[in-house]
């Protein structure tokens, strides 16, 4: 195809131009949305047998929507249309976002070979099905190949994509654009000796609380009941969405009014399935947030990973283990559970969910010990990906480090290397997302607290819809067209600050424990 033949910067055949790279970027979004669902439906409901087969379907599709990607024809348009809209001239500054994102994923996409595309999707594919049965059988054996095989993809795909890139950092630029491993490994340094200086006052405090009022037999039909109603009851529309069962709990969009939930569920601890579903629910929330009229487009896309996390941990931790939010929701769970909850109280509830405990599992583990399950996983896969740790020693790592850092060691593979889908679904750089998603949600719940005065009343009437239209406002309406740094700051009024995260989690955690105000780590 001939280059398209120059055109002034406003004119009408300038508008021609943006209106097919639009409709191009949009017929790829639908592409890749029959992927996602295929990749769904792999987690929820294919038969064990089907994986082979299903690895063939996904490597086929990725490699037609990789074909899209990087159609030449759209990479000359909005080539063109960089140079259009680069003085601003009467483009809007939403539309001067939007093609300088579509022509950065374009060249992102073209370093990629199709043949590398469609080996990742399948060995992704192959890796999940053996992590499943590998967790299963608590058998690492089972999924060492298929991981040693996607470390080794995508340190490929790193170096294809930013090969002036370190190649972690190349990775985690996927999930958070412009983030940087060293500027990560800063934020997670001055963290740590934070947290878990709140984590050992919380431990050896004679205060502790005490969470035997959540350990109750409940059936799973019930609890399935009574989330689902939690879930509506915090505006995630089933209309265009629904909740399933997965091994590790998920959201996957498939379209603009179709986001799909997992969770799962343990009939001896409700909190599993509802903070699980709390979570998920704020991915859905953010999802259907995103102005359904932008699909395929920059506009209807989340912001990064971290804005992401920050959404799903704001409504599970900042909500859901509120006071306000317990007595709203004690009422209701006693009518689901008849005689749970009897003796208890929105207090005792609320204070049995702050509890701080050392624990294996990263999804299970209390809010504040929860970064440094982050930070582990961040070291290990920065080790793997530049070659310092090779995947036959992963477990005995995993291992050693938490025997370190917790001084826990865990008795099986399922409850260590193995808990996690992350590395076998092809997830390498997502991991640091979720610590930098809980920085970005302390200080929106602040900034939210402080616009909303009645906030704390809203909630324990159940009325959740004037944080959920805050976030629609501040974050969601933006999709990605406002950089993660950019969107808190514009959000919040305030630079970006972990100064937050410490300040909620001393703030709510050390009263819990009897601490003092005064033992706060500076």
């Amino acid at each position: 195809m001939q280059p398209h033949a120059a055109v002034p910067h406003s004119s009408a055949a300038g508008r021609s131009l943006y209106a097919e790279a639009v409709a191009h970027a949009r017929r790829g979004a639908v592409l890749s949305s029959v992927e996602a669902l295929l990749g769904w439906d792999e987690q929820v409901l294919l038969p064990t047998a089907a994986g082979p087969h299903r690895a063939e379907q996904v490597a086929a599709v990725a490699a037609v929507v990789h074909g899209s990607r990087t159609d030449p024809a759209q990479g000359e348009r909005l080539e063109e249309l960089s140079r259009l809209t680069a003085d601003g001239g009467d483009w809007t500054t939403d539309e001067q976002a939007t093609v300088h994102l579509l022509l950065r994923d374009h060249r992102k996409h073209v370093r990629l070979p199709a043949r590398l595309v469609a080996e990742i999707a399948g060995a992704c594919i192959d890796g999940q099905q053996a992590w499943a049965e590998a967790r299963r059988t608590s058998d690492w054996s089972l999924l060492a190949p298929s991981l040693k095989r996607i470390f080794a993809l995508k340190r490929e795909q790193a170096a294809c994509q930013n090969p002036d890139l370190d190649p972690y950092d190349a990775l985690l630029d996927d999930y958070e654009p412009g983030a940087r491993a060293g500027e990560v490994a800063g934020l997670f340094d001055r963290l740590r000796p934070k947290i878990v200086a709140l984590v050992r006052a919380c431990d050896s405090s004679p205060s502790r609380p005490d969470d035997g009022i959540l350990h109750h037999h409940v059936p799973r039909d019930v609890q399935d009941r009574f989330v689902r109603d939690v879930a509506g009851r915090i505006g995630y529309d089933f209309t265009r969405g629904r909740l399933d069962t997965s091994t590790h709990p998920f959201c996957s969009t498939t379209g603009p009014h179709d986001c799909r939930l997992t969770t799962r569920w343990d009939e001896q601890f409700l909190p599993t399935a509802l903070f699980g579903v709390l979570h998920e629910a704020g991915h859905g929330l953010y999802e259907q947030g995103l102005p359904p009229e932008s699909f395929g487009l920059p506009g209807g896309e989340a912001t990064s990973l971290g804005i992401h996390e920050s959404q799903s941990r704001l409504w599970e931790n900042l909500v859901g283990r509120s006071l306000p939010f317990w007595e709203w929701c004690l009422p209701h769970a006693r009518t689901a559970f008849p005689g749970v909850f009897a003796a208890s109280s929105p207090e005792i509830v609320q204070r049995a969910l702050l509890a701080v405990q050392p624990s294996l599992i990263r999804v299970e583990a209390d809010e504040v010990t929860y970064n440094l399950h982050v930070m582990i996983r961040f070291d290990l896969e920065r080790s793997l990906v530049r070659g310092d740790l090779s995947v036959a020693d992963l477990p005995a790592a995993w291992d050693e480090r938490y025997e370190r850092d917790f001084g826990l060691r865990p008795p099986t593979p399922t409850e260590g290397v193995l808990q996690d889908i992350h590395w076998s679904a092809g997830l390498i750089g997502y991991f640091p997302t979720y610590t930098l998603g809980n920085v970005f949600a302390a200080q929106l719940m602040a900034a939210a607290e402080r616009d909303l005065p009645s906030l704390a009343e809203d909630i324990a009437a159940g009325r959740f819809a004037s944080l959920l239209e805050w976030l629609r406002l501040r974050v969601h309406r933006h999709g990605r067209l406002r950089d993660s740094g950019a969107l808190v700051v514009e959000a919040t009024g305030m630079p970006v600050s972990e100064q937050w995260l410490l300040e909620s989690l001393w703030r709510r955690y050390g009263p819990a424990h009897g601490l003092a105000a005064s033992l706060a780590p500076g």
